[in-house]
């Protein structure tokens, strides 16, 4: 059997790949999200979750095909996302996927109320 060249560049899977797993709702259920080929570095899936493009991201995976290897990325990305902001810049929903899979504390910043003095105090 004679062997047939690949048709994809090797040079474009020489780098890991991110892919995320998106909850639709119990009708739906989860599904990989489809990406564009430039779109599956750690930088844009960082990105675009906090630009709510993934509503209810459940896992990340990361791989690299021609090394051959592959891993579960969630509590990483969870970690950079806590790590890079506050729980009032992101949707509960992804506040609750950095909760479930971060593998520090989250930071919580608590909006306390501002009292002066009674006469001050409307």
């Amino acid at each position: 059997m004679r062997h047939a060249p690949s048709i994809v560049p090797l040079d474009r899977l020489d780098r890991e790949i991110y892919l995320v797993l998106e909850d639709f709702g119990a009708r739906a259920g989860c599904s990989w999200r489809e990406a564009d080929e430039q779109d599956t570095d750690v930088e844009t899936i960082i990105r675009d979750l906090l630009s709510g493009q993934y509503a209810y991201p459940v896992r990340i995976v990361a791989f690299n095909a021609i090394e051959g290897w592959a891993r579960d990325a969630t509590s990483e990305i969870a970690d950079e996302l806590a790590e890079r902001v506050t729980r009032s810049e992101i949707t509960p929903a992804l506040q609750a996927f950095v909760q479930a899979n971060a593998s520090r504390p989250f930071a919580v910043q608590l909006a306390l109320p501002l009292r002066g003095p009674p006469e001050f105090n409307l």
